[in-house]
């Protein structure tokens, strides 16, 4: 009876533990969700950043609720979050490149009427190593917010600049299908 208990125990020990995460992906694992000012948001989806077959980061889309509709959620006037735990550092030259490539390749409007926004998000960025978390957070009323290994770094106001973040994975140009497929839970 005894050996019993002890084996029901350590199945419910395991169970709750691999419920703390959701997803594991390149040995990153992403909690199932997370709270946003008050809004608990759900892990939509992960996936990997890679760069001439180089993993550089495993990134997890939170939403309020499921969504395949990258479009959708790029327009959504709701909370939402991209966290990016990079598996390999990165120069802030390097991200900065990456991050001009996407708003040219997925909001090139963007580039001319959000410079300032642009340039303000380009200036706040650091390198990061393998471990490091980027984190963008869209809410409305508030604005996209940068944090960086849990220190927010800047917020810049307005629907607009959210719009053209979160283009960078879930626009028609993506870093990599796999990535956009993946964020979207497919």
């Amino acid at each position: 009876m005894r050996k019993i208990a002890i084996a029901v125990l350590a199945v419910a020990a395991f169970a709750a533990a691999f419920n703390l995460h959701a997803s594991e992906l390149a040995g990153v694992s992403m909690p199932d969700t997370v709270q946003v000012g008050g809004t608990t948001l759900v892990l939509n989806g992960v996936g990997l950043r890679t760069k001439f077959m180089v993993k550089v980061y495993v990134a997890g889309l939170y939403l309020g609720q499921k969504s395949s509709d990258a479009d959708a959620i790029v327009k959504a006037e709701a909370p939402k979050r991209i966290v990016m735990q990079f598996v390999r550092s990165a120069s802030k030259n390097q991200i900065g490149n990456a991050f001009n490539e996407s708003f040219h390749d997925n909001t090139p409007d963007a580039e001319k009427t959000g410079e300032a926004e642009i340039d303000r998000l380009l200036g706040a960025l650091e390198p990061v190593k393998e471990g490091d978390q980027m984190v963008f957070t869209y809410v409305p009323g508030s604005g996209t917010t940068l944090a960086i290994n849990g220190r927010e770094k800047l917020t810049i106001p307005g629907s607009s600049f959210g719009q053209v973040m979160f283009s960078v994975w879930l626009g028609p140009k993506p870093p990599t299908a796999a990535l956009k497929k993946g964020l979207l839970g497919q």
